[in-house]
């Protein structure tokens, strides 16, 4: 398991996933990313810092955005 910092691309309420730019790279998109379900849909705003927890560093399906920071 780890934990790297991102940037969120954009976020899509309807099914709370997102696309985040991982720290350090301007090329690597995640999309669908699932999203925690306590973090408010008003605070997911395009170019806000997030953690990503991977679970399965070889499988970015098993990340989620566990926090939204400043």
């Amino acid at each position: 398991m780890s934990l790297i910092k991102g940037v969120l691309q954009s976020f899509n309420s309807g099914n709370y996933t997102a696309t985040v730019r991982l720290a350090g790279s301007y090329k690597v998109y995640l999309e669908d990313i699932t999203v925690a379900r306590n973090l408010p849909s008003g605070e997911m705003t395009a170019g806000r810092k997030v953690a990503v927890i991977f679970f399965d560093e070889n499988n970015p399906g098993e990340a989620v955005v566990v926090a939204v920071y400043a």
